[in-house]
C-alpha cells in the first residue's frame, strides 16, 4: 500500500463511515490499485484511530464491491473497468435526471436566489483555488436540488452512487471547475424558466465529462496497466 500522510480522525460514532470514505477515495482516485492490499495496521496508524473502525470500514467497502477479503491475507483492492466508471456515472445521470424532474416545478424565488448564491460561492472558491470551498460548494448545490425535489429515497440512492467520486481530484482541476461553473449556471437559468430538456442536457453534460476526466486520470495511473494483470492474478 502506498504511503499515507497521518491524519488524526477525532473519535466519534460515525468514525468508521470517515475511514470508509477516505479509503474509497483512495481507491477511486488511483491511489491505490487493483491487486494492492489495504493493510489494517498501517490504515489505522496513518489516520490516527484504531483497526476497530478500518475493519468496519473495510466490511463496508467489501459489500460495495471495491475490496475482497483474501483469507489469512487481508483485503484486496478489487478490479475495475472502464466500464464500471461509465455505469456510475450513467447511474448518476439517471437518478439526476429524475429529480430535476421534480424539483423544476418546485422551485420558488426564495430557492432560486438561494441557489444561485451557491453557485456564487462555488465561483468564489473556484477562483482563489479553495479546494474544500469548490467540494462543499458543490455538495451544497447539488442537496438544493435534491431537497427540492422532495423525493428522499431517490436522493439516497443518488448519494450513494456519488460516494464512489474522488470530489478533490475535480475540485483541483482547474479546467473541470471552469465547466462546472458554466453547467451550474445553464442549470439556474433552467430551473427559472422551467426548461427540463435544458435541464436534463446539463445534467448529461456534468456526468459523462466526470466519467470521461476520471477514466483519463485512472488510465495514467495505471489502474488498467495489462502489464500487471499477471501480478493481480498471481498475489490473489
Amino acid at each position: 500500500m502506498a504511503d499515507v500522510a497521518p491524519t488524526r480522525l477525532a473519535q466519534r460514532p460515525q468514525l468508521s463511515e470517515e475511514v470508509a470514505d477516505h479509503v474509497r477515495t483512495r481507491i477511486m482516485s488511483g491511489e491505490v490499485r487493483p491487486g494492492d492490499f489495504i493493510r489494517l495496521d498501517e490504515t489505522a496508524a496513518a489516520l490516527g484511530v484504531s483497526v476497530t473502525p478500518v475493519r468496519e470500514a473495510l466490511l463496508t467497502l467489501r459489500g460495495e464491491g471495491l475490496v475482497d477479503l483474501v483469507p489469512r491475507r487481508g483485503y484486496l483492492v478489487s478490479p475495475m473497468s472502464r466500464q464500471d466508471i461509465e455505469d456510475i456515472f450513467w447511474l448518476q445521470a439517471e437518478l439526476s435526471k429524475r429529480i430535476v424532474d421534480r424539483a423544476i416545478t418546485r422551485y420558488d424565488a426564495p430557492t432560486l436566489e438561494f441557489h444561485a448564491r451557491l453557485i456564487d460561492d462555488f465561483e468564489k472558491a473556484s477562483a482563489s483555488g479553495d479546494t474544500d470551498g469548490v467540494v462543499h460548494a458543490q455538495y451544497a448545490i447539488h442537496r438544493t436540488l435534491n431537497r427540492a425535489s422532495r423525493s428522499d429515497k431517490l436522493s439516497r440512492f443518488l448519494s450513494n452512487a456519488a460516494r464512489y467520486m474522488p470530489y478533490r481530484l475535480y475540485a483541483d482541476d482547474p479546467d473541470w471547475r471552469a465547466g462546472a461553473l458554466l453547467d451550474h449556471r445553464r442549470m439556474l437559468e433552467a430551473l427559472r424558466s422551467g426548461d427540463v430538456e435544458t435541464a436534463h442536457d446539463v445534467v448529461e453534460s456534468e456526468f459523462a465529462g466526470g466519467a470521461t476526466l476520471l477514466i483519463a486520470h485512472l488510465e495514467r495511473a495505471g489502474v488498467w496497466d495489462e502489464e500487471r494483470e499477471p501480478e493481480l492474478a498471481a498475489e490473489a
